[in-house]
């Protein structure tokens, strides 16, 4: 209430946990390092599935680590030394998520539940060492930083065959990613099954139907999943659930497979959701990748005013692998492969601002392509709107230098696809700095390169939009992005 924004928690690079905040549903917003795991130790490594509460006046932040093995992974939490989500934190953990005070056990997605004042922590367990199955567990909490009763098994975790890994004899039973969703007085859990590495990952859903949440048969599983696979979207799970900034509306956040070969290359999805007349969660399908739809209700496009200079770190959001993003000295660096890769994929990294500049502006940034001459391209995105994560996934143009074929090139792309328009060959040093510009009257544009005029063109496709930069399979450092009146 004091501070009206969506605050989003991600692993990053399976050894760091960010927060980004954003006044808009829709995007990421700026990116701040709230916690990074020492070089080595029962937490230094495989930092997954962080998620960001709000109890006891206080920020926790709930997230399983290992030393690199997954069989040692256990819960831990963070918790914020002030009332700023986006300050320090002090670690606690593990959590003793074993059957007894002997020997802890692994567990992983750890997520607080609140009944009557009461609190409770849920989370994916096995149900002994070195097992490899895995349930989901309920504990009461003494406090949001330990447990203060025996874990207690909710139900199994292949009441039905939808929640196997793989079709029988080779599937087994597998129930993670617990996430708790409450509409007046109906408490649901939703919880992710299948194989979270294969397209067949999927939503499950309990319900507390008794009083005692440490009861197994206070809870009563759905007899089939209720959020799964499409054909444009698979391998969907691990949820949460939020409003949109004016109230009105429920949406879904989730993650999904980039490919459908097995592995954990995924990205993030949001899509509405409702309610059944007698409360329950209605989730619906996934929607098809790029496709456009209403934005979150409430959600404003505010103007930039200009002339507008962008510090490259405060004024964006990114689309793309964390991992391919990185704030520099001299800049912001984007494509550049990671020291130690995790679940990498490329997608034609980009970043666009929050706000919009007019219709008409001319903007301007110095690309450094750091010796590299291949890879498709990078520059200025212009006139852009429903950004998502993916190559040519937005609307609007696409100014680039190319390297690889001594070109400066403008095109358009429609969500899915691209467009070339126009370019100029011409020769590019690939070990000197390059100045591009671009400026948009109506439907005429003027590209410059290095304060040379290189060729003009029209198009009347899209008339209004943000500014960003792009990428595509070249490491490249931008600075001086700048925007003013034409």
């Amino acid at each position: 209430e004091k501070n009206q924004r969506y605050l989003w928690c991600l692993s990053e690079g399976d050894r760091a946990i960010t927060i980004h905040s954003s006044q808009n549903l829709s995007s990421l917003g700026q990116r701040h390092l709230v916690w990074k795991s020492p070089e080595s130790g029962p937490y230094s490594k495989q930092i997954w599935a962080p998620e960001l509460h709000l109890l006891d006046g206080k920020w926790h932040i709930y997230f399983a680590a290992s030393d690199g093995k997954n069989k040692n992974h256990r819960a831990f939490v963070l918790q914020s030394k002030t009332e700023d989500p986006l300050g320090q934190y002090e670690l606690h953990g593990p959590f003793q998520t074993g059957e007894t005070t002997g020997p802890n056990l692994w567990a992983i997605d750890m997520t607080p539940l609140k009944i009557r004042d009461e609190l409770y922590a849920i989370w994916s367990g096995w149900d002994g060492p070195n097992t490899d199955r895995q349930y989901l567990y309920v504990a009461k909490m003494e406090s949001p930083l330990k447990l203060s009763t025996k874990r207690v098994r909710i139900c199994d975790n292949l009441d039905y065959n939808w929640e196997l890994t793989e079709p029988k004899p080779r599937g087994r039973g597998l129930n993670e990613g617990p996430q708790v969703i409450q509409n007046g007085d109906r408490t649901f859990v939703t919880y992710s099954c299948g194989a979270s590495w294969l397209p067949n990952y999927k939503l499950g859903l309990l319900e507390l139907t008794g009083n005692d949440p440490l009861d197994p048969s206070s809870w009563r599983k759905n007899k089939g999943s209720v959020f799964q696979s499409a054909k444009e979207t698979f391998g969907v799970g691990h949820s949460c659930f939020v409003r949109s900034p004016n109230g009105s509306e429920w949406w879904h956040i989730f993650h999904a497979k980039e490919a459908r070969s097995p592995g954990w290359q995924r990205s993030l999805h949001i899509q509405p959701f409702k309610w059944s007349r007698d409360g329950r969660p209605l989730f619906g399908k996934p929607l098809p990748r790029n496709e456009p739809f209403p934005r979150p209700g409430g959600e404003q496009t505010n103007i930039l005013t200009l002339p507008y200079s962008s510090d490259l770190a405060s004024d964006h959001s990114y689309y793309g692998h964390a991992q391919f993003y990185e704030l520099t000295s001299n800049g912001l660096k984007l494509g550049a492969l990671p020291r130690n890769p995790i679940n990498i994929f490329r997608s034609g990294e980009k970043i666009v601002l929050n706000r919009n500049p007019p219709n008409d502006f001319t903007a301007s940034v110095t690309l450094d392509f750091h010796g590299v001459d291949e890879g498709r391209g990078s520059g200025i995105l212009f006139r852009v709107t429903a950004p998502s994560v993916g190559f040519d996934a937005a609307r609007g143009y696409f100014l680039g230098i190319k390297p690889s074929q001594n070109s400066v090139l403008l095109g358009k792309m429609n969500g899915t696809g691209w467009k070339e328009l126009k370019r100029k060959t011409l020769p590019i040093n690939v070990t000197k700095k390059h100045h591009l510009t671009i400026t948009a009257i109506g439907s005429e544009f003027t590209v410059s390169l290095n304060g040379e005029v290189l060729f003009t063109h029209r198009d009347q496709t899209y008339k209004s939009g943000t500014v960003g930069l792009r990428i595509t399979d070249i490491p490249t450092t931008f600075s001086e992005l700048k925007i003013r009146r034409p």
